[in-house]
């Protein structure tokens, strides 16, 4: 029998509010893993690396684990455990009920009197399952607010126990909700506030339908945080991108020809991009000077740096880009003029005319092939040896690891370290600088040409480190971990470029200023390029949030912009996409986005691109 319209509203109606209850659990329940992580670490992008981290941020999230829990999660073969894992583990991990501690309590108390004695809980606590010290049992038994006469009273320590479990998870949510440094780290990016004086369009330019983002490969074991729920949401927006096999490395006729170069003028600087310990970038930032106005070619790759034979070299297939900002009267207020889009295998660059002045030049990469990783390391390599008179030396593979240090650090790339590049050196190794006097006895110390630094000198600087230490080569591992270097000597967490500029009517001068984060500057010009080159979506039920999406070469971005006077959550489920990876390492997540302000969703780039590769997302609101 046919269905009556009534009857169909009703049920339409229903399957609608069933939808919007299980966004509305999906999203506490996601909140509630953030607060949690957010507790023990510094971003959600910070790895889980020891079983005593697993087993305190799933205490924060009110779980109970035992040691047969933590070893489940954490084996032998486990070397950390990302967000995304954390997620799935308390989504199989439920804490404990009331009813569940009551029946575990009647158990022992099987004279259902409502107590236990000290003695037998004593007994039982110190030789059963996951056995306490007696000292850790008396701290318990102390407790007043559920011990007398020498006895438990299990009803009341139930009921302190969950109100306790419940305090700790609001305690963590009200952080979450009042360190606005917090909601940005757990989701990874920095907000773009829109300046006063910088009008937003009012409407977007939907130029047709760009395509989205990423799905983990087959025998990726990491499970999404949380399930598809995105096609339940009113307000939506999908997006698909299909990339054929090895189009993102397209050869882009980037460079003019070389008999119009020939008169061109060119400057050059090295530089490196840096992984953090919590997953943010750091990397070198460079002043651009032109005295006149003048046609330009600037690029930015990978710096390929000799390796020992059958050293890998990782770094050469992260991206890369550089932003070209123009400087005005403050350094706060540095216009957007382009950035590199043009793509000729893993060189990134950019054509076009510039007044004279001076410029900034920020370089960036997405983070999607730059980040921390789970390989196993055999064996930790050996940094120095005794000879037969027993004098220290530097091992092989210790030399031929700083050489290439070496090449990274001379940014001008003439073969020596001047003062100013030694400093960027010591910063990163070791937050301080080397002042002019100090210089001066390393003068007096180690090989210099010109009052600068050359190779044998640098060695020589790190040996005399060892021999301080006794042979002792502690600092040298730090600053070989500072440097992108795992324990077999391996540069496995930093990317050196260079960068090239090259002028037709002038001599243009590049010099490096800074080494941090992007910071707001480089967010700013993120999300002004894609909302400037990409293609927009209106959330669909929404008229004030817009989905940006741009391909650049061999990536894919998108931004979320939010025209309203609310912040939004928006939810991103990547679970469509094929042969993807993107900057989160993230399945399905969700973005907090400020009031009339925009922030990076995500950066895609293909998993293999010698396959087609298929970006796939779907964006909703939450709230």
């Amino acid at each position: 029998m046919a269905s009556t319209p009534g009857n169909q509203k009703s049920t339409h109606s229903g399957n609608s509010q069933g939808k919007k209850s299980q966004h509305a659990e999906e999203a506490i329940f996601y909140m509630n893993c953030r607060a949690a992580y957010l507790t023990v670490l510094k971003s959600s992008l910070e790895n889980i690396k020891s079983k005593e981290q697993l087993s305190l941020v799933l205490q924060q999230a009110g779980r109970n684990p035992s040691q047969k829990t933590i070893n489940k999660y954490w084996t032998s073969q486990t070397s950390s455990l990302n967000f995304d894992d954390f997620c799935a583990i308390l989504k199989k991990e439920k804490p404990a009920t009331r009813n569940e501690l009551l029946e575990a309590f009647g158990k022992i108390d099987t004279d259902k009197a409502g107590y236990i004695s000290h003695d037998e809980l004593c007994k039982i606590l110190t030789t059963r399952g996951d056995r306490m010290t007696w000292e850790e049992v008396a701290s318990i038994t102390k407790q007043a607010d559920f011990n007398c006469n020498g006895k438990l009273d299990y009803n009341k320590f139930c009921e302190l126990y969950l109100s306790t479990r419940e305090q700790c998870c609001k305690a963590a949510r009200a952080r979450l909700e009042t360190d606005p440094r917090l909601r940005q780290q757990h989701l990874g990016n920095q907000t773009e506030t829109v300046p006063e004086g910088i009008t937003l369009p009012s409407t977007p330019s939907p130029r047709g339908c760009r395509r989205p983002a990423h799905k983990l490969p087959k025998g990726d074991s990491r499970a999404p945080s949380r399930p598809s729920s995105a096609q339940s949401s009113k307000a939506s927006s999908s997006t698909t991108v299909t990339v054929a096999a090895s189009s993102s490395s397209r050869n882009t006729k980037l460079i003019i020809e070389p008999d119009t170069m020939e008169e061109w003028q060119c400057a050059q600087s090295r530089g490196c991009f840096y992984l953090e310990e919590n997953g943010e970038i750091i990397s070198h930032k460079y002043r651009l000077h032109l005295p006149q106005r003048s046609a330009l070619c600037v690029t930015i790759k990978p710096f390929s740096i000799p390796q020992a034979q059958g050293k890998p070299c990782p770094w050469l297939s992260v991206d890369t880009a550089l932003f070209i900002l123009k400087e005005n009267e403050t350094q706060e207020n540095l216009q957007l003029v382009s950035f590199t889009e043009l793509q000729n295998r893993e060189m990134f660059g950019w054509r076009g005319e510039l007044g004279a002045g001076v410029y900034w030049l920020l370089p960036f990469t997405t983070g999607c092939r730059l980040r921390k990783g789970k390989t196993q390391i055999a064996g930790e390599a050996k940094l120095v040896w005794r000879d037969e008179d027993g004098e220290l030396a530097l091992t092989k593979e210790f030399r031929a690891a700083l050489l290439d240090v070496f090449e990274t650090i001379d940014l001008d790339g003439n073969g020596l370290l001047s003062l100013e590049e030694y400093n960027f050196f010591e910063l990163r190794t070791s937050g301080e600088k080397c002042d002019q006097e100090a210089w001066a006895v390393c003068k007096e110390n180690f090989e210099m040409k010109k009052n600068e630094l050359t190779r044998q000198g640098f060695l020589d600087l790190n040996l005399m480190e060892a021999n301080d230490r006794d042979g002792d080569p502690w600092d040298l591992w730090v600053t070989l971990l500072s440097l992108g270097y795992n324990r077999a000597l391996e540069m496995t967490e930093a990317c050196p470029f260079v960068i090239d500029v090259c002028a037709e009517r002038c001599k243009p001068r590049i010099g490096a200023i800074a080494l941090e984060a992007g910071g707001s500057q480089l967010s700013r010009a993120l999300c002004r390029s894609v909302v400037n080159k990409g293609e927009a979506k209106v959330l669909g039920g929404s008229e004030s949030i817009f989905i940006h999406t741009c391909r650049s070469g061999s990536r894919i971005t998108s931004v979320i912009e939010n025209k309203s006077e609310n912040k939004v959550i928006i939810h991103v489920n990547n679970e469509q996409s094929k042969n993807c990876l993107n900057n989160r390492g993230l399945t399905v997540f969700a973005v907090e986005v400020a009031p009339k302000s925009m922030m990076v969703s995500q950066h895609v780039m293909a998993l293999n691109e010698q396959e087609e590769w298929i970006y796939s997302c779907v964006h909703s609101l939450v709230c």
